[in-house]
């Protein structure tokens, strides 16, 4: 297999992309935006923790072609779908994306070509309802196509790890199938994992956040119970990731952001009650993280009520809307819940990230259209009240502290700096 295509160049499949491309691979780029095409011709990234260098040589050498015309999907030798798998609000699997791509690669797909689904998705997707769209084309797969199943593993703004270092698993449909996905991954991709089946790399990627799921949960339901205790639950984590073995660091937070960790194990839980079975230590984890934004507009309310103002009326601001620190990456971030409720609840809002200028739409939450607020003293004055949400490098978190009135600070980022008894909130 000669070249690639990539369906979907947001942040799975750009940097996928960029692997491929800087290890020799003619590839392909296809989305349906066509604002993200013009960008990535002019040789422009639009994710900003990732450099655009390698765009423009490549872009004129003809070794990555990004495109939103789907009649192309016929020329490259492999195609990887990295298309995005919400939630419906019922918290269902919503695989309209995956089904929608899959019958634009059904209407170009030629003999001899090889699919690979990366969207994070439940065990079996690849097989019931990837495999019978692309058979509607009338090739045999094992025959005449190629189909297989790689979770993406993306960690958005880990200096430590990138797409090309990340192992990256691969389950086919059929041996030879598996055999054509780990040889053109191993093209790109310094250790390929292969396991016995797309179930297995589907249910691995599910595995993998489930774990994070709960376990961040468990210190999650821990930090509300050691604020009553008086107990600070960031020291007790320090101390207790001394010991050498048994115990690996989670952190609480304002709840679950990203793409994955808050809708991966959902995922798993359909599939359980789609063969009756129950997964109450999962739905639990779930219920936990899910209820974190709501504790932390409980605690600014109780903040705000010791200085004698209500959440109605109060000038509240966020300080950062990205899911993480450090990147530009909004997605499912618990920083537009907060604003939801604070915004229910009558509060003035506004907000502060050096990552994002302005608040995007989101299909989740229901977000006001704001513009980011400097981070300076005279903005962080003229607040009641200020929560940080997602803990920036970039914050001065001194400033924070000496000019706010009040601080609720959900990530210890103001650990260490004085402040008077009462100014800061720890959530």
């Amino acid at each position: 297999m000669n070249s690639v295509g990539i369906i979907g160049l947001g942040y799975v499949g750009l940097p996928l992309a960029k692997a491929f491309v800087t290890s020799g691979v003619p590839t392909y780029g296809f989305d349906i935006d066509a604002k993200k095409i013009d960008l990535l011709r002019r040789g422009q990234s639009y994710i900003r923790h990732h450099d655009a260098e390698w765009l423009t040589d490549a872009i004129k050498a003809g070794n990555f072609i990004p495109t939103e015309d789907m009649a192309r999907l016929s020329e490259p030798d492999a195609i990887l779908i990295c298309v995005p798998t919400p939630l419906t609000k019922s918290r269902d699997p919503d695989l309209s994306y995956i089904e929608s791509t899959a019958e634009a690669i059904a209407a170009a797909l030629r003999p001899g070509q090889l699919v690979v689904l990366e969207s994070t998705t439940y065990p079996g997707t690849t097989r019931d309802v990837v495999g019978p769209i692309l058979d509607r084309s009338g090739l045999r797969c094992g025959t005449d196509y190629f189909l297989a199943f790689s979770p993406e593993r993306e960690d958005p703004g880990n200096p430590s790890f990138s797409t090309q270092t990340i192992p990256k698993v691969v389950g086919g449909m059929d041996p030879l199938s598996l055999q054509k996905a780990v040889a053109i991954y191993s093209r790109a991709m310094k250790q390929v994992v292969p396991v016995s089946s797309c179930e297995v790399a589907e249910a691995c990627k599910i595995l993998e956040n489930t774990y994070r799921s709960v376990n961040i949960a468990m210190v999650n339901e821990l930090k509300v119970l050691f604020l009553q205790l008086g107990i600070d639950i960031w020291e007790t984590i320090d101390a207790a990731k001394t010991k050498p073995f048994g115990f690996q660091a989670f952190y609480p937070g304002p709840g679950l952001g990203g793409h994955c960790i808050p809708i991966d194990p959902f995922y798993l839980t359909w599939l359980a009650r789609c063969h009756e079975l129950p997964t109450r230590f999962i739905e639990l984890a779930g219920e936990i993280n899910t209820s974190m934004p709501r504790f932390v507009v409980d605690r600014t309310a109780e903040a705000l009520n010791t200085v004698g103002k209500p959440i109605r009326g109060a000038k509240i601001g966020i300080l950062g809307v990205a899911y993480k620190k450090d990147i530009d990456d909004p997605r499912e971030s618990p920083s537009f819940k907060l604003m939801e409720l604070l915004g229910e609840r009558g509060a003035q809002l506004s907000y502060s990230d050096p990552h994002i200028p302005n608040l995007p739409a989101m299909r989740s939450f229901d977000v006001p259209a704001l513009t980011a607020q400097p981070l300076s003293a005279n903005y962080l004055q003229q607040l009641d009240c200020c929560i940080i949400a997602t803990d920036h490098s970039a914050f001065d978190y001194r400033l924070i502290v000496d000019a706010s009135n009040l601080v609720i600070d959900t990530r210890d980022a103001t650990r260490g700096i004085p402040a008077p008894a009462g100014k800061v909130w720890k959530s």
